[in-house]
């Protein structure tokens, strides 16, 4: 065999990996698409608020928009409770969680029925939050409220710690700009979720945290 076949093997090769990645990529992002557009919110044991940017206990403007819906959703009876969750970063005077509660409270919810876990610095953190306080309640399902394109990444780390979950996106906020910022978010999505289902589920698993 001349070193020419072997060339033309390695190409073949080359492109067909490259095809494979490629049509890899377009089913996330397809997949993300869809679950963006679908709101399953069904009776469930929590209401829970993915945290987002809050500015000396303001929610920012994407955080405001995911509260405002979580609270429809339970002036709708959806779920007898609200779970804010979050973290603060270095400097702040509050927590994601607790700039949370506080809207909400201020907004008519009681302050009773909002549970603020004030931990958390990313999704998979925030996830492991909540199932640790749904296994202490003894609690189940849950619809989890956040940006449309995170839906997918978000549903999916919560039923790996064995918390059945749907999701019902917001789609008032900022997010919904432009399609230039749609098209921005799914692919920043399509590149997390691959990098969660490679490496951060066997992390999920072997913590324990369901």
């Amino acid at each position: 065999m001349t070193p020419l076949f072997f060339v033309k093997w390695g190409l073949r090769v080359f492109f067909g990996l490259f095809a494979l990645a490629a049509i890899a990529l377009l089913y996330v992002a397809g997949h993300i698409w869809l679950v963006a557009r679908h709101d399953s919110h069904p009776r469930s044991d929590a209401i829970v608020v993915l945290g987002a940017s809050q500015y000396n206990g303001t929610p920012s403007a994407v955080f405001a928009a995911r509260l405002d819906h979580a609270k429809s959703l339970y002036d709708a009876h959806v779920a007898p409770r609200i779970i804010t969750v979050g973290g603060g970063q270095p400097g702040d005077r509050t927590t994601e969680a607790q700039a949370g509660q506080d809207y909400l409270v201020s907004r008519g919810v009681p302050a009773n029925a909002v549970l603020p876990l004030r931990t958390g610095s990313d999704t998979l953190q925030s996830v492991r939050a909540v199932a640790a306080a749904f296994k202490q309640h003894g609690w189940e399902s849950a619809v989890i409220v956040t940006d449309p394109w995170h839906s997918l990444r978000a549903r999916t780390m919560a039923r790996d710690v064995k918390i059945d979950a749907q999701t019902s996106p917001e789609r008032n906020g900022p997010i919904f700009s432009s399609r230039s910022t749609e098209g921005r978010y799914i692919v920043r999505e399509t590149l997390a979720y691959i990098y969660y289902k490679i490496f951060g589920n066997d992390s999920v698993h072997s913590t324990g945290a369901a």
